[in-house]
């Protein structure tokens, strides 16, 4: 095949990205489904409720002002950006600045990319926690940076000791990535662990950023889902990502913030204005009215997550098979039997054989192998289903039945 003229003008910096493995997924479910295969999906991280009803109220409302016919604000509506702050304040105890300290995203992938755009040149080393987001790793290949990551087991609950990590690569880092509660595990910080990145920041002269997507949705109350901002000097050297699209079900709507640090929040904003979509008028709305809200339809989802969350537990353990605690998030973790092969191997596995599809652990890094993580965006019959599946297809001891 002769190749198109045009492909030697593509940047070396585009054919050299990572594939997204979350669109890699997508199209192996899609392929086995186009073939006539049954599958239950599990793979995906995609809300499957809707939003309250007072939020798509807003949303409604919003579109019939003329307001929201102009082009947004560079840097957020003034309503949004008042409560995000007013959210920190109740949630969290945090106060945040609406002028120097938050930055309306269309989402907190957003945030990713320009966080690490705004503080990364070529060469420079991003510091990520393992298993980790794959778009961590992505988006510091967009910047040119050096991606390395911190091991962790779970033996240690998939919390890293970050004072093990070598002296020298901390002086090196320039910024350290944390995600908690995370994806995919379920791990959530302790208020130890936040102390512990805030004083080593400041030693070792680099930045923290949390991606808090999955804040208000922990499972129980001796693991609660914190704020890394709640931590005694966080605003020095750390910024946080903030998400509508899991705890109010609209992941279609994109939006989203930063917060912290005002240097950083600064940069970000110069890299925002120059390279990315300006959060929507209307979501930035309809966000502000949950966000001001009273977060009793938070609690709801999250106990949701956590029934469904012990559908897979209770049952694949049952059967001889170990799906890892958790503390919140959307995401079962599931280590691969003995003799299932890769993580790969058992992925494919299950697809084709038992008609369940999930997500590799080699996806999220080298701690992630020998692992699977399994979504809990289905309903609870269907995770029922996905558990009789696994259980009749596979024998937890000696793969395959």
């Amino acid at each position: 095949m002769t190749s198109s003229p045009i492909a030697s003008l593509i940047s070396k910096r585009a054919l050299a990205l990572p594939g997204n493995p979350f669109a890699e997924a997508d199209a192996r479910a899609a392929a086995a489904i186009a073939a006539g295969e049954d599958v239950v999906d599990l793979s995906k991280g995609n809300p499957d409720g809707q939003p309250p009803e007072f939020m798509k109220d807003a949303l409604a409302k919003a579109a019939y002002e003329p307001v929201n016919y102009k082009y947004a604000p560079f840097d957020g509506k003034p309503n949004f950006l008042k409560a995000a702050a007013g959210w920190y304040r109740r949630q969290h105890g945090v106060t945040v600045d609406t002028a120097m300290q938050l930055l309306a995203t269309s989402g907190s992938s957003v945030g990713i990319s320009i966080v690490i755009e705004a503080l990364i040149d070529e060469g420079d080393t991003v510091l990520a926690v393992e298993p980790y987001y794959p778009q961590y790793e992505g988006s510091t290949a967009v910047a040119k940076g050096r991606f390395v990551t911190i091991p962790t087991d779970a033996e240690h609950g998939f919390l890293p000791d970050l004072d093990a990590v070598d002296p020298a690569l901390l002086d090196r880092a320039k910024l350290l990535i944390l995600n908690y509660p995370n994806n995919p595990t379920g791990a959530v910080a302790t208020p130890e662990l936040y102390a512990t990145a805030v004083r080593l920041a400041k030693e070792h002269h680099f930045v923290i950023m949390n991606d808090f997507a999955y804040a208000g949705l922990g499972f129980d109350e001796t693991h609660p889902a914190i704020s890394l901002l709640e931590t005694p000097g966080a605003f020095d050297v750390a910024v946080e990502l903030c998400s509508l699209s899991k705890m109010y079900m609209v992941a279609g709507w994109r939006g989203g913030f930063i917060a912290g640090n005002a240097d950083v929040v600064a940069a970000a904003k110069a890299v925002h204005r120059q390279t990315t979509v300006l959060a929507s008028t209307v979501i930035q709305d309809a966000g502000a009215a949950a966000l001001d809200s009273d977060q009793s339809s938070v609690p709801v989802l999250a106990r949701r997550y956590r029934r469904r969350y012990e559908v897979l537990h209770d049952g694949l353990n049952a059967a001889g098979f170990h799906v890892l605690d958790s503390h919140g998030g959307l995401f079962a973790w599931m280590e691969v039997p003995q003799g299932a092969g890769t993580s790969n191997d058992f992925a494919d596995f299950l697809l084709h054989r038992a008609g369940v599809a999930v997500m590799p652990g080699s996806c999220f890094g080298a701690s992630g192998e020998g692992y699977v993580r399994l979504s809990l965006l289905k309903p609870e019959e269907d995770l029922a289903e996905a558990v009789r599946r696994i259980v009749a297809n596979v024998d937890s001891k000696r793969v395959p039945r």
